[in-house]
């Protein structure tokens, strides 16, 4: 039992970064109906960012400033270049935009980086939390996991500029007869979903060995805790990501690592049949 407890509670607090990762995503869905199918190339490139910057002698946590800087940047950029054009066509090219988007961020990456696994290799202490002994690399990410969530529930639902961003998710047209600039909140709502795609890397660099392919399996994480959370549901998603950690924390003394994601997936296709607006709602 003790160890089953253990491991239960490193699956929360891992939880808490796949719900931020999960955040990303849904939250661009929920704003301009497009699957970002490049979110996990993404989540890899924040990974690559925190690691060069601490090999350049910033501390990784000092870094997810200017890694969140740098995906929201990224993700306008993105936005403009690959999304803008073809926001108002059939969803399918979307898919295809996004998806060559992954491609050539994962082409560039193995290029430039290979697929040889690299670390952030910085100094971690074990902390004693409820009688269980958990790294302090897992419960900084954690928190940090929430208080990005937090602020941007308050940026969201406190903010002239978040009141527009959930204006434009709930109906374009009316938004933009009220004055509102529609296509700059979509490039910034893309922008803000890059940004926590990439922290969500960087937290994750902090924690495990990866490559520029790592992204690909926290994609499909992200998928399932946003089904689990609702589609377009920023506060289901996370969640639906901490749902996931302790579904992978309860199993995991009990079976290969291996057989984790069949069990998730499973889950993933029961949400899909009997909660298709997830177990929190959709759209929110």
């Amino acid at each position: 039992m003790p160890e089953i407890l253990a491991s239960v509670l490193d699956g929360l607090l891992i939880g808490l970064v796949y719900g931020l990762a999960a955040i990303g995503l849904t939250l661009i869905f929920g704003v301009m109906d497009v699957v970002n199918l490049a979110h996990g190339a993404v989540i890899a490139l924040g990974m690559f960012a925190v690691y060069f910057l601490f090999e350049s002698g910033i501390h990784p946590y000092l870094g997810l400033v200017i890694v969140a800087a740098i995906g929201l940047a990224f993700g306008v950029f993105v936005y403009l270049i690959a999304v803008r054009p073809i926001i108002d066509g059939p969803p399918l090219m979307t898919l295809l935009a996004t998806f060559s988007v992954s491609m050539v961020i994962i082409g560039v990456g193995t290029a430039l980086w290979s697929t040889s696994p690299y670390n952030v290799d910085f100094p971690v202490k074990t902390l004693n939390l409820f009688g269980y002994t958990v790294t302090s690399a897992r419960l900084v990410a954690a928190l940090a996991a929430v208080l990005v969530t937090a602020f941007l529930y308050t940026f969201l639902y406190r903010t002239t500029l978040g009141k527009a961003v959930r204006a434009v998710a709930n109906n374009r047209e009316a938004a933009e007869l009220m004055g509102i600039p529609s296509q700059q909140i979509l490039a910034l709502a893309f922008g803000i979903g890059t940004a926590l795609a990439m922290l969500s890397g960087a937290l994750i660099a902090t924690l495990f060995p990866f490559t520029i392919l790592s992204g690909g399996i926290y994609e499909l994480k992200s998928f399932v805790a946003s089904v689990l959370g609702g589609l377009g549901n920023p506060t289901g998603a996370l969640f639906g990501g901490v749902i996931l950690g302790l579904i992978e924390g309860a199993v995991a003394p009990f079976i290969k690592v291996s057989w984790t994601n069949v069990i998730e997936f499973v889950i993933f296709v029961l949400i899909l049949l009997f909660f298709p607006t997830g177990l929190f709602g959709g759209r929110r």
